[in-house]
């Protein structure tokens, strides 16, 4: 089927996907949340999800300071064991972009991107011009990921045109200095068909992401909704050989969770799918647990949660 970015052609092909097998969704869902983990494998894992967070702060009281020393934790989570990895990114508000990459590139964090929420975060709620200068605005000041809203009002009014225009005009402007990650809030979207199909739309108008939420509407990362959008990408890549990366956010706080994660990431997409480059987790109290985990394992005791820095 010939997609050429029309209304008529996404509705036709947007309209043929098979419909999600809710309870079946949600059984899977929960049966893979049963999986369990050798302890063998547990480190491993914990080291694999701290390189997979999105480390986060976006908040109407962030400060220059608090976005340096998130950068700072971002490097070095642990400053007392340099074998923690860093994290896959720090993710901001537009005008703390050059801050957030001064302080990488002055700590030793040249390799970790700044991903910038933009396009009018969270609501989407815009003229084209503004969510178009406001992501000019993050990658002038250095921004090499960009977490874009959809507008949700009119993907739900059914003006799928007019979304899929407005994430390839994003894309465009990315080109090759960024990656685009595409939020779909699917707090709002209501239905997991929704869900499918804003993941297809995404990600034929040239989406390198896909992510559930801005972590500001409820639900948020459930597991239905990650498997869902897994197997679309899963799928997808078996049509285009094109492999598109899967970012949750928001209600993913400790350890347990984001191994349900990985479990989820292994046997729904495959262990391709398993490494920053295409699994990424948006999240702000998560490092904290993973680190707490990882010295319980390290030392044999939980330590004090003063040995980790309160974000």
């Amino acid at each position: 089927m010939i997609i050429d970015g029309s209304e008529s052609s996404l509705k036709s092909f947007l309209g043929n996907l098979s419909p999600v097998d809710q309870v079946g969704a949600e059984a899977r869902a929960a049966m893979l949340a049963t999986r369990s983990i050798k302890a063998a494998s547990k480190s491993w894992a914990i080291d694999l999800a701290i390189s997979m967070v999105d480390l986060t702060t976006l908040e109407g009281a962030d400060t220059p300071g608090k976005v340096q020393a998130l950068c700072t934790k971002a490097v070095r989570p642990d400053p007392t064991d340099p074998s923690v990895p860093s994290v896959g990114a720090v993710c901001v508000y537009n005008d703390m972009v050059k801050v957030a990459r001064s302080q990488l590139d002055a700590v030793g964090g040249s390799h970790i991107p700044v991903a910038a929420v933009s396009t009018a975060f969270p609501s989407g709620r815009a003229s084209m011009k503004v969510k178009l200068q406001d992501t000019q605005d993050a990658l002038d000041n250095g921004a090499g990921e960009i977490d874009m809203v959809i507008d949700r009002g009119a993907f739900l009014a059914g003006k799928l045109g007019l979304v899929f225009d407005e994430i390839v005009a994003i894309k465009a402007l990315c080109g090759e200095k960024a990656h685009l990650k595409v939020i779909f809030e699917t707090g709002e979207l209501v239905t997991y068909d929704n869900v499918r199909k804003a993941s297809y739309l995404a990600m034929l108008a040239g989406a390198d992401f896909i992510k559930t939420s801005t972590g500001k509407v409820a639900p948020a990362a459930t597991s239905p909704v990650v498997l869902i959008m897994l197997e679309a990408v899963k799928d997808y890549f078996q049509m285009t050989q094109k492999q598109i990366g899967v970012k949750p956010a928001g209600g993913i706080r400790n350890t347990k969770d984001a191994i349900k994660q990985l479990v989820l990431v292994k046997e729904t997409a495959g262990p391709d799918w398993l490494t920053p480059s295409l699994f990424r987790i948006g999240a702000s109290a998560l490092l904290n647990d993973l680190l707490m985990q990882r010295m319980k394992i390290k030392n044999g005791y939980y330590s004090s949660p003063n040995y980790v820095t309160l974000d």
